[in-house]
Formats: C-alpha cells, sequence, structure tokens
C-alpha cells in the first residue's frame, strides 16, 4: 500500500484515483500503519507528501482520513476556538455525539477559556466525560420531575438542572426520562428546553436530546443541514464522514433515507464533484434508492410469479401486475385477495 501512494505521487502528474481508492478502502488503524510503512521506506511523511500533491477539498478529506479518530476531534475543537471567535457549533456537535472514552483530557483548558456561562458549564460537563452508565431505575421519575419543576413549573429556570441531568446520565437512561416527561408534562422534552433556553446553551442541550434519541439520527440531520440549500459546508461533511465511516455509517444512512426520503448518496452525489465527491462516496457506501429500486423489482418478479401459479391466464397477470407496479403499498392486500 505504502508503494503503491508512493506510485501514485512520484514524477510529472499524480493519481488522485490511486489514492482515494486505496485509503478510503483501508481502516484508520491500517492507514496509520501504511504512513509507518512508507516513513521507513521512503524516509518522508506520507502526510506532508499528500499534501503537495493534492489541493483543495479533496486535501482536506484525504488528510483528515489520516488523522487518527481522537486527534482529529482534537484538532477539530482547537481549530474552532483559535483566532477570532468560535465555532461553536463545532463544540456542540462534538461534544454531544461522543462517547466518554473518546474525549481528550487536555481540552477542558481550551474549550473553556473561549466559552462562558451556563453553555461552558455544559462543555465542562460534557468533557469531564462523568456520564454514568446503564438506566437507574429509581432515578427515572425524579429526574423527569426535576426537569418539569426546573423549567416548565418555574418562573425563570434552574438551567443547573437541565445542565447536571442532561450531561451526568446515559443516552438509554434519558431516553426513559424523555418518555416519563412526557407523561408527567404533556411535553416532549425539546419544546420544554426551547421555550425555557436560548442562544448556544440551547443548541448544546437539544444535541444532547437528539443524541440520546439516537446518535445515527443526529448526523443525518447534520448532514442533511450540511447540504440543503445554495452551497455546502463542507468542513462539516467532511468532518462527520470521516469521523463515522466507521462507527455508524450504515446506521446514519437507514436514518437519512427514512427522514428524507431520498439517499445520503444521491445528496452527496448531487452536491459535490470530482475526486472529492468520489472520495465522499466511497466512504458513505451504496446508493439506498437504488438498493430499494433492486429489492423491489425483486419483489415484483416473486408476486408475478405467484400470479402466474395462482391464475395461470396471461390477461390476469397483466392486470394483477399492472395494479400492484401503481400501488406497491397494496401489494400485501392484493395477494391475500387472490
Amino acid at each position: 500500500d505504502a508503494e503503491v501512494l508512493y506510485k501514485a505521487m512520484k514524477g510529472l502528474g499524480t493519481d488522485e484515483d490511486a489514492i482515494l481508492q486505496l485509503l478510503t478502502a483501508r481502516s484508520n488503524a491500517q492507514r496509520q500503519e501504511i504512513k509507518a510503512a512508507y516513513k521507513t521506506l521512503h524516509g518522508n511523511d506520507l502526510v506532508d507528501d499528500l499534501k503537495s500533491e493534492l489541493g483543495g477539498k479533496f486535501e482536506s478529506l484525504i488528510v483528515a482520513l489520516m488523522t487518527p479518530p481522537i486527534m482529529y476531534d482534537v484538532t477539530s475543537l482547537r481549530d474552532s476556538i483559535k483566532g477570532a471567535g468560535t465555532d461553536e457549533k463545532v463544540l456542540i456537535e462534538i461534544l454531544a455525539s461522543r462517547l466518554p472514552n473518546e474525549h481528550n483530557d487536555d481540552l477542558e483548558e481550551d474549550v473553556t477559556g473561549d466559552t462562558g456561562g451556563n453553555f461552558r458549564r455544559m462543555l465542562v460537563v460534557l468533557l469531564q466525560a462523568s456520564r454514568q452508565q446503564g438506566i437507574q431505575e429509581d432515578l427515572i421519575q425524579s429526574d423527569a420531575q426535576a426537569l418539569l419543576a426546573a423549567g416548565e413549573q418555574k418562573y425563570g429556570t434552574d438551567e443547573g438542572q437541565f445542565i447536571t441531568i442532561l450531561g451526568n446520565r446515559s443516552n438509554a437512561h434519558l431516553r426513559r426520562v424523555f418518555d416519563e416527561y412526557r407523561k408527567i408534562s404533556g411535553y416532549e422534552i425539546e419544546e420544554s428546553i426551547q421555550r425555557e433556553t436560548s442562544g448556544t446553551l440551547q443548541e448544546v442541550l437539544l444535541a444532547v436530546v437528539k443524541c440520546a434519541r439516537g446518535v445515527p439520527g443526529y448526523f443525518a440531520e447534520s448532514l442533511y443541514n450540511a447540504m440543503k440549500g445554495s452551497g455546502t459546508d463542507d468542513q462539516k461533511l467532511i468532518r462527520i464522514m470521516v469521523s463515522r465511516s466507521e462507527v455508524d455509517m450504515m446506521d446514519i444512512r437507514a436514518e437519512f433515507r427514512k427522514r428524507f426520503a431520498t439517499s445520503l448518496h444521491k445528496t452527496i452525489q448531487g452536491d459535490t464533484s470530482g475526486d472529492y465527491r468520489k472520495a465522499l462516496l466511497l466512504l458513505c457506501g451504496g446508493d439506498d434508492n437504488y438498493l430499494i429500486q433492486v429489492s423491489n423489482k425483486h419483489i415484483l418478479a416473486f408476486i408475478f410469479q405467484e400470479l402466474c401459479n395462482r391464475f395461470k391466464e396471461r390477461k390476469n397477470i397483466l392486470v394483477e401486475t399492472t395494479k400492484i407496479r401503481r400501488t406497491e403499498n397494496n401489494i400485501i392486500t392484493i395477494l391475500c385477495l387472490t
């Protein structure tokens, strides 16, 4: 693999296709081994050579693929707070979605130095990775009641209670709390957070709730938002596609298809171009729209055969098959009636 990459960059011109095909087909751990082998064989840093040969968004994507996961998170977080201003959305996305063992202990000073108020308090809780494990049955009702008392039943809002519960309970526990909260209040927890909080605190609390309900769904929505409308948030697109490619990409694809009635593959294809697009599509995997079409064809073939067996008359077969093609949702009903 190291030799393939070396040859792809040697001499005049660069074989970008060879680079993207190889690197997207390897795990991050394997890429680190390739990097070490490249250094041993050629005395150069592979990432430096890639940077010198590539450019633009494609370069950013390939460099991200070559970075170990935790280091990539750390780099993304530090990039979001360096210079003038802070990109709070990057802080929220990474800290709200990662498991406790995926945080780096050295980040607290960096993050807290550039944020403030209750938003900083919530980030510190998430950084400290103190989430309790499992479901604590004895706390479900009291947690739900505490959230209700801290918001809807209170003049003003006790933000600290929201921070404590949402920042320290496991996702499985929080899902039970949200169910209980809806029973006792008549509201979804998201509705109350939107009414009772604002600004970046509201954003991070809602992100935590979304991740508790399902991390793949959270990232499916984030990817959709990165590509909808005019323009593309390429930094977000790269960050999510790289960081989730070995974690839950299949689940993200399924959630994307369910929520937006199209495939992630097709959306990326329509919103990007060139080698950048090729690499993203390889990270994404198959086109779920195509897979569904193929599946439907197989279903129709099966039904056609069933109708052949039942009716034995071609004119009836054609009539019934036409009905099925028009109303695929009624396939089972038609078969039962026949």
